[in-house]
């Protein structure tokens, strides 16, 4: 039960994303001035800190066992505490996520141009200087993926007017310039501007990834935009998105006003909630409650004022911000956590993330079969998990910058930290500490079930397990409601695994999001590197 428990609530651990290295010493900021008055100082090794989750894991499993031995009741209240920790912060996000859809009711309600008149200040940008770019970084995405992104793209407000569009193509994926063009020419006349930029392969330093891709292509719109057209690059508000991502009707209208309104627009990120509902009727229905809960836990995320926010996916930054930060770098996996961690300390702790309460759509990944499904899923979860190297990214950019203040270097580390090594270290305690204590002494189950609410770690199990349950209906119920319609009938077997996906779920979560968390983490701590994959999504 308190590994269930655990498990379950792994899903609300949105766990960041890799960056393989990254680390620069000499970041500039604005003109001419480095983070450096000094030399820096002795770089730490980079495996040392990339391992820092994965060795506290394996030093968890050792501490679960020897506990188990020595005070096996010690270590099930200390494991029973942890589980209890879990179920409370599910409570929390359930609290986050009722406001967080109000919020969306409210949002989507608003006219953003007459909340822009009303507002409006000496600080303000002009409403028509605004300009958005739009980066789609893509490699072998089909031409019906892109066709339909760009399609909602054109149907944002005043794209024809204000929105210019790169499609980010890689040079490794073959015909990719002869698709790029066809696209463009079919669609130039719904934006200001239609480019395509082709990121080369074998670059010194870089990986092929999508991080890679997009820091090619903003710099490449950088130099067409501001340095030959002559735009402003103060009013350049810069999004990348994913190539299936699909926004809200009113996502760029209200990110206009956001942009214009905000006075301190070149230290903000922006992040919208993402809902998986684009496919949501073409994967397994074991795996829909998957996406339910991620889906919860991420809007939870962005909508709780006790926590700070993290971009995920499809996120918008000022263009200023993004050059004076030094672009994405080159050899990261993903790109989300490490672009915010990287503009933080660019900005010595001055850039925040602003919430958009306009949900967009994305593609979840499935795959032909069910094993299929769970094999592609497993493999972006690793991918995801790659991100765990953020804490030891972290750490050296404390260490490079000194000048930061520590309260605010530690607030971050404490919120990026907290995720990872609960997901790692965390699920070890609580996996181990619920089962060896049984294992190396039989009697002790006998009597904790005596005992009853008398044993706390019995009493915390119960409240976890019915807090748990209760929300996890909820939540499945919040995503059913906002699904799109059905582009097919339910049949039978659709029904009876959609009923089996409620108490399948400990053991899902266990396969797709547990699992790959501890193995990414343990080959950082040894040195295994990760090939970047393209997962299946159709």
């Amino acid at each position: 039960m308190l590994v269930a428990i655990f498990t379950v609530s792994l899903l609300d651990e949105t766990v960041p994303y890799q960056s393989n290295g990254g680390r620069r010493n000499n970041v500039q900021l604005g003109v001419g001035r480095s983070v450096w008055a000094g030399a820096p100082p002795p770089a730490i090794p980079e495996r040392a800190l990339d391992g820092i989750p994965g060795c506290l894991a394996w030093l968890s499993l050792l501490f679960a066992i020897a506990s188990a031995i020595a005070f096996p009741r010690i270590l099930l209240l200390i494991a029973a505490l942890l589980g209890f920790y879990s179920a409370v912060r599910f409570l929390f996000a359930g609290i986050a996520n009722v406001m967080g859809l109000r919020k969306i009711d409210q949002w989507e309600k608003t006219d953003w141009y007459t909340r822009y008149k009303a507002e409006a200040n000496s600080e303000s940008l002009p409403w028509e200087d605004v300009h958005h770019v739009v980066i789609i970084p893509n490699y072998k995405e089909p031409d019906e993926i892109l066709r339909r992104t760009l399609d909602n793209l054109a149907a944002q407000h005043q794209a024809r007017q204000r929105m210019s569009v790169v499609l980010a193509m890689e040079a490794a994926e073959d015909g990719c310039v002869e698709k790029a063009e066809r696209l463009v020419h079919d669609y130039e006349p719904c934006f200001a501007n239609l480019f395509f930029a082709v990121h080369p392969r074998g670059l010194p330093g870089e990986m092929q990834c999508k991080s890679a891709n997009e820091a090619w292509a903003a710099r490449w719109i950088k130099r067409k935009l501001v340095d030959q057209m002559g735009y402003n690059i103060d009013n350049i508000c810069v999004t990348t998105q994913d190539a299936d991502s699909l926004w809200h009707k009113d996502h760029f209208y209200a990110q206009t006003y956001l942009f214009a309104i905000t006075p301190e627009r070149h230290l903000r990120f922006w992040q919208a909630p993402i809902r998986y509902h684009t496919n949501i009727w073409d994967i397994n229905p074991l795996l829909r409650i998957v996406n339910a809960y991620s889906t919860a836990f991420e809007l939870a995320y962005l909508a709780a004022p006790w926590w700070i926010p993290m971009p995920i996916s499809s996120y918008s930054l000022s263009l200023k911000l993004l050059d004076n930060s030094g672009y994405w770098d080159g050899d990261v996996i993903a790109d989300e956590w490490h672009m915010f961690i990287k503009s933080y300390f660019a900005r010595e702790g001055a850039v925040m993330l602003d919430r958009i309460f306009l949900p967009f759509s994305a593609t979840a990944v499935t795959g032909d079969t069910l094993w299929q499904a769970l094999k592609n899923r497993y493999q972006q979860s690793l991918r995801h998990a790659w991100g765990s190297k953020e804490v030891g990214y972290i750490v050296a950019k404390m260490l490079e910058q000194p000048e930061v203040d520590i309260n605010v270097s530690f607030k971050l580390l404490f919120r990026v930290a907290h995720d990872i090594l609960l997901a790692g270290a965390g699920w070890v305690i609580i996996t181990a500490g619920a089962q060896l204590p049984f294992l190396f002494n039989p009697p002790l189950l006998r009597q904790v079930l005596s005992e009853g609410i008398n044993n706390p770690a019995y009493m915390l199990l119960q409240v976890s397990f019915l807090l748990v349950s209760i929300l996890g209906i909820v939540f499945w119920y919040q995503d059913v409601i906002k699904r799109p319609p059905r582009t097919r009938k339910q049949t039978f077997m659709e029904r009876i695994f959609t009923l089996l996906s409620f108490p399948l779920l400990p053991i899902l979560t266990l396969i797709v999001v547990a699992i790959p968390v501890l193995q990414a983490q343990t080959r950082l701590m040894v040195g295994i590197p990760l090939r970047f994959q393209v997962s299946k999504k159709i």
